[in-house]
């Protein structure tokens, strides 16, 4: 393995300095990062197919670049790595599947994709997802377990539970990840890493996520400064993009660097939900100390009930056409807890679909007045701890869906509004617990200057390798 430990601890924005000293070279950055997934992919599964050429070409020409201060783009160089789910060239994307030939051809990037290229990333390979993406857990037939970086036998989470691994043991330096339902937040909060859904539409798809409006993509690091850098770079038009909702540039940090000034809701159970003690207890000193940071906190819940039902509604639609389009042979090889999920699905009608999207149009209404009063929400991202890998709801909870142990995050897709999962404390057997905050739709600045606000006040800490416990 290689020696340049130093590097496994940098974030973006310290390697694209350390590129400008001529200190560092893409190419010394891109081999640490291969080395040490190679040596610690085995033990977690956050990656499920490297590039280690492709990627060793495309950071010798970075390299070239930097050489001649002539930086491609923003990126030049940055290790980076997909979701399995989103279309990349010369790359798998089977999404997690059996039913998806490794055969390809595999000839189109995503927007997203191709812009990450553009701006000189080096992707290194695909990160897990579960099948289709359609759980809160990583694991697939196809793929297996994705495992957290903090005690090997427990669940990273998901859907984005591979990039969520990668970035918190910074195998690459920026990960792309997808929200449907909370799929780049859950994930975060599990594995102690920075999360960000900024609202709807400012980061193109394509192909259309089969849960269409709720579906968001964004960028999974450690630092809110790499995720800034990530969004200035992906966050802009693309005309294959049939569902785009913010065509204008976001500001993405401005304004003050402290919390004066910001009226911060605080709700610890929206009222509904129940609550690990050591959870509640973590994110009600995350939010004394937003206090510390000049922010005025009112204890208020966001006054709507749980829209569980709404939500299920919505994507079963998508589900209904992903069953649509597989034969029977086909949906045998599915993930057989997909397979009951298509199942049900196919007794949502017309009419309960319509009716939930005007539901829905209420909840964004709602929550467009409650942020007249209050620029952002906080709340436990999870009600829970990491629980055991391979189960799709903690084991013995009696539980029968992994949304019924997410509460906090779905709500949030419905209205499309940024969110953010940030890190905020361990619960007592070392287990990350993280704090969402959300915003305004259009607020994505304020979200992010109170996550970067709190990080440097109060940083985290990473592991350095998997922890394997018997």
């Amino acid at each position: 393995m290689t020696q340049y430990t130093a590097i496994a601890d940098m974030s973006a924005v310290e390697l694209l300095a350390h590129f400008r000293a001529r200190r560092l070279s893409p190419v010394e950055v891109t081999e640490d990062a291969l080395a040490r997934i190679e040596r610690f992919n085995p033990l977690v599964n956050a990656y499920c197919y490297t590039d280690p050429q492709g990627a060793l070409d495309t950071a010798r020409a970075a390299e070239q670049r930097w050489f001649k201060g002539e930086p491609i783009g923003a990126l030049d160089g940055l290790p980076t790595s997909i979701k399995e789910l989103t279309a990349t060239r010369g790359m798998p994307t089977r999404k997690a599947s059996r039913v998806i030939s490794a055969d390809g051809p595999w000839e189109e990037d995503a927007p997203i994709t191709t812009f990450l290229r553009e701006a000189g990333a080096v992707i290194l390979g695909k990160t897990t997802s579960p099948e289709f993406g359609w759980k809160g857990v990583t694991d697939s037939p196809l793929y297996g377990i994705t495992r957290n970086p903090w005690d090997a036998r427990m669940t990273s989470g998901g859907s984005s539970g591979g990039a969520a691994v990668a970035a918190s043991l910074n195998l690459g330096v920026l990960h792309q990840g997808s929200d449907a339902g909370g799929s780049i937040r859950i994930p975060a909060g599990f594995t102690g890493t920075f999360g960000f859904k900024p609202t709807f539409g400012y980061i193109p798809q394509w192909p259309a996520s089969a849960t269409t409006l709720v579906s968001h993509l964004g960028p999974m690091t450690r630092t809110v400064d790499d995720a800034v850098l990530f969004l200035q770079t992906v966050a802009r038009p693309d005309p294959r993009d049939g569902l785009l909702g913010a065509p204008r540039q976001a500001p993405w940090l401005q304004g003050r660097a402290d919390l004066r000034g910001l009226r911060i809701a605080y709700s610890a159970n929206f009222g509904y939900v129940q609550v690990d003690p050591q959870v509640a207890r973590s994110v009600a000193q995350a939010v004394e100390r937003l206090a510390q940071l000049g922010a005025h906190v009112e204890a208020v819940d966001p006054g709507f009930s749980n829209p569980l039902e709404l939500f299920k509604t919505i994507v079963n639609a998508g589900a209904v056409d992903l069953a649509r389009q597989l034969s029977d042979a086909q949906k045998s090889q599915l993930d057989p807890g997909l397979l009951r999920f298509t199942e049900q699905c196919q007794h949502t009608t017309l009419a309960q679909f319509t009716a939930a999207q005007s539901e829905r149009a209420e909840l964004v209404a709602h929550m467009n007045s409650f942020h007249t009063r209050y620029d952002l929400l906080v709340c436990p991202m999870l009600p829970i701890i990491a629980f055991e890998a391979g189960h799709d709801v903690p084991p013995g909870s009696g539980m029968d869906d992994w949304l019924k142990w997410s509460p906090f995050s779905y709500p949030f897709n419905l209205t499309q509004q940024p969110a953010a999962s940030l890190p905020c404390g361990f619960s007592d057997e070392g287990l990350p617990i993280g704090l969402q905050v959300v915003g305004a739709r259009f607020a994505d600045d304020q979200v992010l200057r109170l996550c970067r606000a709190y990080e440097q006040a109060f940083p985290t800490t990473h592991p350095q390798a998997p922890i394997v416990k018997n």
